[in-house]
């Protein structure tokens, strides 16, 4: 008899008809990215993550980089701090928004990380959130700049994914910072080298870079005007502009103690620009006195106009350098911050300015200035993506990982002449069976989980990365290899060869049928219904996952995965006693877990529908001339009736086994006696 009840229908009406409107999925995303906010920090915070004292300013900006910049009391700028989430868009292992907090100071270095939003299904598995909270605060102190970050806090075993992920996200934010704010960039000024050179070697080799305008250029733009100055061939200005701190100019320029003193009065977001000029225009002029403003001077790098005001203003009356020009003015100024950068070029105006009947005549000197790569430091290497790190990490258990593929997948395509030797194949599915148990599950922790599918389907709605799933490389490996695996031979491919957990089961109760443990042969009727709460359990944990993660997560602790395979029974009592009990039940009833309870099952035998080939070969006489098979099936997939059902069937291939022994098949004895009769 039938069921009237069809999960299996259900389940596969809810997915398809979720995956069957992309539209609301979009719309749906784009409404979950605008709902989540990035989190703010206040005073109270920022002034803790800089270890500096209240009062601080903390200002929102948007420009280069969203974040907020934090100046101390007395207007010092401190640096930035940046949302994870809203730079670097954060999404977890659950595929909802991790935020973390990342304090930036003026030397590129991360003054400290903060967790402010998670999700993460490693939470309510076996770790608490202060060892999260503990693994984000670890990146205090870590330099952006340095080229090998060795001080960069590991992964936390048993969470690789969830931690890989937030350190790419830390690192990725602190250096998006560092690079808006200039941080980077002045960091790479080399302030250590020095060789003494004379005024025409540094101008030779770009430290000093210079432009000119004439009294006769001057005379033909300012024609007409009041003070009109005459045509010669002496300067009206002869701009001359350096960079005072890498020490080859500077201290070239300006002799040892002179340049000691103005690199530690010289606060950490700054530069000294050094403007020297000499003919008839004055490069400062008399009204900055009043305004505080040097208007006759400005700044300019990527459109963004910088002024020069008296702040750190210093006039210089001597240079101790040799063969320096005779110079009318020397000046040095503090310029940078709001995203200057000093290792990129910039432009030096200076405007002058004459009356005349029809208005003010102005004409520009501007000094193109480019930091030439001598004074600078070997720029970062390229940072290699995280997930690109952990297959490097992990190419000895990747190279492991796809021979046993190869050799499942070996298995698989030439069953038909495997189990026709009933000896190597049982030698072949107990050996393979161990090592999924000892080295695929206890040795490497790849185990599957109907969590990755929810984080699966959860990453589809708040963004999708492959560097999310990348990042574990045999996790990948396995689900590509079962999601191929579905078109070809359905869920049997996991779960009947690469399930760690299901091994077990199998192997425990071998152990027990040679002990002479009876079994218990479930009612096919019964056995069918209880088939039932499975799908039940994956849809429910999937419906629940759209509400609240974290309750889904709890749901899911029906599987033992986690407690049996991952954390080897080192669990609180209860979740033991659990597996003990799930184990115990399959002494008696094969794959008693997989039978009725594993949402993951469940979830694979949706997609299995699609299955391309029938690899698993019947007669007309199965079920009912001989119902030898039906017994003997490691999950009771096969109905009186002599079917296979396809999505309970784990591919062990022992019915093939019964099939093509023409010592146990009653249909091949049958045969074999009347060949020997005719003969």
């Amino acid at each position: 008899m039938r069921c009237a009840f069809h999960p299996l229908r259900v389940a596969a009406i809810v997915v398809l008809a979720f995956f069957g409107a992309p539209q609301a999925i979009a719309e749906t995303r784009i409404g979950f990215e605008a709902e989540v906010a990035p989190a703010v920090p206040d005073a109270a915070l920022a002034a803790e993550m800089f270890g500096v004292p209240l009062p601080v300013t903390v200002e929102r900006t948007e420009s280069p980089i969203p974040g907020w910049q934090v100046s101390a009391r007395d207007g010092t700028t401190l640096g930035r701090i940046g949302s994870s989430w809203e730079i670097a868009s954060s999404v977890g292992y659950s595929g909802r928004p991790i935020d973390m907090l990342v304090a930036v100071d003026r030397d590129a270095r991360i003054a400290a990380a903060r967790l402010m939003r998670q999700s993460e299904p490693i939470l309510t598995l076996g770790l608490t959130e202060s060892d999260i909270v503990g693994f984000v605060q670890g990146f205090e102190g870590i330099d952006l700049r340095a080229p090998e970050k060795t001080d960069v806090p590991r992964f936390i075993s048993r969470a690789t994914v969830s931690t890989a992920v937030i350190r790419d996200a830390i690192l990725r934010t602190g250096r998006t910072l560092a690079l808006a704010d200039g941080g980077t960039g002045s960091g790479r000024i080399d302030r250590l080298t020095f060789e003494p050179l004379d005024w025409d070697a540094l101008v030779r080799i770009g430290g000093v870079q210079s432009a000119t305008m004439s009294m006769a250029e001057a005379a033909e733009i300012f024609a007409g005007t009041e003070n009109a100055p005459n045509p010669s061939a002496a300067h009206f200005l002869d701009l001359h502009v350096a960079l005072l701190d890498p020490p080859e100019i500077g201290r070239n320029l300006l002799g040892e103690r002179a340049y000691s003193g103005v690199m530690g009065d010289l606060p950490a977001d700054r530069v000294a620009l050094f403007l020297a000029s000499r003919g008839l225009y004055s490069h400062r002029g008399l009204d900055w006195r009043n305004s505080g403003v040097f208007d006759r001077l400005a700044v300019i790098q990527n459109a963004n106009r910088y002024p020069v005001t008296d702040q750190g203003y210093l006039r210089i009356d001597d240079l101790a350098i040799e063969g320096a020009p005779v110079f009318k003015e020397r000046s040095l100024f503090r310029i940078g911050g709001n995203g200057f950068d000093p290792t990129e070029p910039f432009r030096v105006e200076v405007t002058a300015s004459r009356d005349a009947a029809s208005g003010p005549v102005t004409a520009t000197i501007g000094v193109d200035y480019a930091l030439p790569e001598r004074f600078l430091l070997p720029p970062p290497p390229r940072q290699v993506p995280l997930w690109e790190e952990m297959w490097l990490r992990k190419r000895p258990a990747i190279i492991a990982l796809a021979t046993m593929l190869t050799v499942l997948t070996g298995i698989l395509l030439f069953q038909d002449s495997i189990t026709r030797r009933p000896l190597l194949w049982r030698r072949l599915r107990l050996g393979f069976l161990t090592v999924t148990l000892v080295w695929l599950g206890w040795g490497v922790n790849a185990q599957l989980s109907v969590v990755q599918v929810v984080a699966f389907l959860q990453s589809l709605l708040s963004g999708f990365r492959w560097e999310t799933f990348l990042v574990e490389p045999l996790i990948f490996m396995l689900w590509s290899f079962v999601a191929l695996g579905l078109l070809f031979w359905g869920r049997g491919v996991f779960c009947g060869w690469l399930c760690p957990f299901g091994a077990l089961q199998e192997l425990t109760n071998q152990a027990a049928q040679k002990l002479g443990v009876k079994q218990i042969a479930v009612p096919f009727g019964l056995h069918q219904r209880l088939w039932v709460i499975k799908y039940t359990l994956f849809i429910g944990i999937l419906a629940i996952s759209f509400y609240s993660m974290k309750d889904a997560l709890i749901l899911a602790e029906v599987e033992p995965f986690k407690t049996a395979i991952s954390l080897r029974m080192i669990r609180a009592w209860p979740f033991v006693a659990f597996v003990l009990a799930i184990l115990a039940a399959g002494l008696f009833i094969e794959r008693f877990y997989c039978r009725y309870l594993c949402p993951l099952g469940a979830a694979l035998a949706i997609p299995a529908k699609l299955k391309i080939f029938d690899w698993l070969r019947r007669r007309p006489q199965c079920g009912r001339e001989c119902r030898l098979c039906e017994p003997k099936c490691t999950v009771g997939a096969i109905d009186p009736l002599g079917r296979i059902n396809p999505n309970e069937c784990v591919l062990c291939l022992r019915c093939q086994v019964i099939y093509n022994d023409p010592n146990t098949c009653p249909t091949l004895k049958r045969r074999a006696r009347s060949q020997q009769a005719t003969s």
